[in-house]
């Protein structure tokens, strides 16, 4: 049988609950290789994974400190605070290590932007920082799809409730946990399944242009298990207009993950699963064109392509 991958859209006590889950491995820390490094002084260093990625991509920064203990660090890029975590520190004599992820929308403009940063440390009181991340152009398709009238040309009542849909899934990614909920590497949310399309891809819907698809689809049978990416919250697990039977994870730090189109939903909001829990399984609901799942990210409110989590978030050789 083929499977065709169908339209979606872009786009809070906790309870731990015992669930079937697959097996993962986990790792101590994240790796990406630095492709730009920027001397803050004082033996302080900042890498970016990329110093000019495009659109919708994610990037990973880290800042070492050689000599001083950093206790802090405040950031902004895009206008937007940027939240670092402290990785722990193998022995004495290894340099402290922050990182953050730093997330571009998929329709941000394409030009430099600054990244600013202050480091607290114990002998000194700032450290300032800063670097030019250029954002290039994404290349995206440009595809023509028909779908049922009513996705694209909503009655009052269903606009009204897209709209309310809409706000909320802002007012849900606009909250940042200070806490990371992760632990280690991302995986596919589906078994057996390493490839997935259809990012940013712009579509053409009843002949009416349509907004940029927020994540990428992975076409599989009505029933298939679909598991969490990460250890996370659940703070959404309903029915959405658009995206059928929707589940949202709160990784922490701004990170949060978005699985749509669910054919049946399991998991409760608030709920704390790990890494391979289930959270439902494969289906067709809401805009789509036959049975996937929609499997999106968003960083710091930044539309990015899940994907890259999981090139981000690289096993190391134990």
């Amino acid at each position: 049988m083929r499977l065709t991958a169908a339209i979606c859209v872009s786009f809070l006590t906790i309870a731990p609950i015992a669930q079937k889950s697959r097996p993962h491995h986990r790792i101590a820390k994240a790796i990406a290789t630095p492709l730009s490094t920027h001397d803050c002084g004082h033996n302080v260093t900042l890498h970016l994974s990329a110093s000019d990625p495009t659109q919708g991509s994610l990037l990973l920064l880290e800042l070492r400190s050689a000599t001083q203990t950093v206790t802090e660090i405040k950031a902004t890029w895009d206008n937007r605070e940027i939240p670092f975590w402290q990785e722990p520190k193998a022995d004495e004599k290894s340099p402290g290590i922050w990182r953050a992820l730093l997330g571009v929308d998929l329709e941000l403009k394409p030009e430099s932007y600054p990244l600013t940063l202050t480091a607290r440390a114990e002998s000194i009181e700032e450290i300032p920082c800063s670097a030019t991340i250029d954002v290039k152009e994404g290349k995206f398709a440009t595809e023509s799809l028909k779908v049922a009238p009513n996705f694209v040309e909503p009655n009052p009542e269903q606009l009204a409730r897209a709209e309310a849909e809409r706000q909320r899934l802002r007012a849900i990614f606009a909250t940042i946990t200070p806490e990371r909920l992760w632990d280690g590497t991302f995986h596919y949310p589906l078994a057996g399944v390493t490839t997935g399309g259809n990012f940013g891809k712009r579509r053409i819907l009843n002949g009416q242009a349509g907004s940029p698809h927020g994540g990428v689809d992975f076409p599989a049978p009505t029933g298939t298990p679909v598991y969490a990416a990460q250890r996370g919250r659940v703070v959404l697990a309903e029915p959405l207009y658009f995206s059928g039977n929707t589940v949202v994870l709160d990784h922490g730090l701004g990170l949060y993950t978005f699985y749509g189109h669910f054919e049946s939903i399991s998991v409760q909001p608030g709920d704390l699963v790990d890494t391979g829990a289930i959270l439902g399984k494969v289906g067709a609901t809401g805009r789509v064109t036959g049975p996937h799942l929609h499997w999106g990210a968003t960083v710091n409110r930044a539309r990015t392509d899940p994907l890259q989590l999981i090139s981000l978030f690289r096993t190391n050789p134990q």
